[in-house]
């Protein structure tokens, strides 16, 4: 069975390896080793805190295991609230009217304004899923387990979460919007520039980058091309989180112009959509079952995975198999929704 848990420090082989695997314009997870441990042992910090009553800097990360050989499958993280420390930089796409009655002139151009707008917002982020894992569905799982996750633990997250998507950049790394940029305002290339937000050298973003709106006309055809535009490996993941509520409301990525999404936590489809009920461990019926995403209630000893459940107005039944992977227990609560 694939389990979804915490990880922790005897899963930094495989982050590595997701890292590695997961390549050019993955910012959440650079290939470095010091970063990669600090990012585990933060979440064990997270996970281990049992009384949190708002979002702070807790980020939470997660590793979908193969219980029967130990294998990763992959990783997927949740961001308390973003920019508490460090800011969190976006261009937003605005427009700037420009207009002569006298000349007749009437232009509408649109601009990109450096900003700071989702500080303090959660954020869904570090999902990469292994190739050989890429079926099944288990891509899904590996995503909208953290809704229920957030639904479950609502007091330690934002009313509003984004998720960055990642733009377009070629097989070598090259992204034309970052290109522009390079040309005029820097002197690094885009994977550097990528890699250096990654591990939190971040001070360059605000030294280096024009202040002022940018005039989206200005810009080369080919870096205007991408603004909004997504990696042909995202948009999965894109469609995922539409499905699920979230929208593109003009914020970009300020190195590959990828779009960020967002949503009003409560809104979101698997939120609304999910139950709470008690567990009765028995053999499931073969008639009037259904196939869910189901998680435990406890933070530290989190586990999620897809099941087959029997449902009934007062609780739920589960395998013995399903219970002793999910560490649930009869009479123990679990919250589930439609996969």
């Amino acid at each position: 069975m694939l389990v979804v848990r915490p990880i922790t420090p005897q899963d930094y082989a495989a982050l590595y390896t997701c890292a590695v695997e997961s390549g050019y314009g993955f910012t959440s997870l650079p290939v470095d080793e010091s970063l990669l441990r600090r990012r585990i042992a933060r979440a064990q910090e997270a996970f281990a805190r049992e009384h949190v009553s708002e979002p702070g800097e807790e980020g939470y990360l997660f590793v979908m295991e193969d219980t029967e050989t130990g294998e990763i499958a992959g990783c997927s993280g949740i961001e308390a609230a973003v920019g508490l420390t460090d800011a969190f930089y976006h261009y937003r796409l605005g427009k700037v009217v420009h207009h002569s009655k006298e000349l007749d002139v009437y232009n509408a151009l649109e601009t990109l304004t450096l900003c700071n707008d989702y500080t303090g917002v959660s954020e869904l982020c570090t999902l990469f899923l292994r190739e050989p894992f890429r079926k099944n569905q288990n891509g899904r799982v590996l995503s909208r387990f953290r809704m229920l996750f957030m639904a479950e633990f609502a007091e330690r997250f934002s009313q509003f979460a984004i998720a960055e998507m990642r733009g377009i950049s070629d097989e070598n790394g090259a992204s034309p919007f970052w290109g522009w940029l390079e040309k005029h305002f820097f002197n690094m290339d885009f994977n550097q520039a990528d890699y250096l937000t990654g591990i939190g050298e971040k001070a360059f973003v605000a030294e280096l980058m024009p202040q002022f709106p940018l005039y989206v006309k200005m810009l080369e055809p080919e870096a205007q091309a991408v603004i909004g535009k997504v990696h042909d490996n995202t948009r999965p993941a894109l469609r995922m989180l539409e499905n699920e509520g979230f929208r593109f409301r003009g914020y970009i990525d300020i190195f590959d112009a990828g779009p960020t999404v967002e949503v009003e936590v409560a809104n979101i489809k698997s939120v609304r959509a999910s139950q709470r009920k008690p567990v009765r461990i028995a053999d499931v019926p073969s008639d009037n079952t259904a196939d869910v995403i189901l998680c435990s209630t406890r933070v530290a000893d989190f586990r999620a995975g897809r099941a087959t459940i029997q449902e009934h107005p007062d609780h739920i039944v589960i395998s013995p198999e399903t219970a002793d992977q999910l560490r649930l227990q009869d009479g123990d609560h679990a919250r589930f929704v439609a996969l």
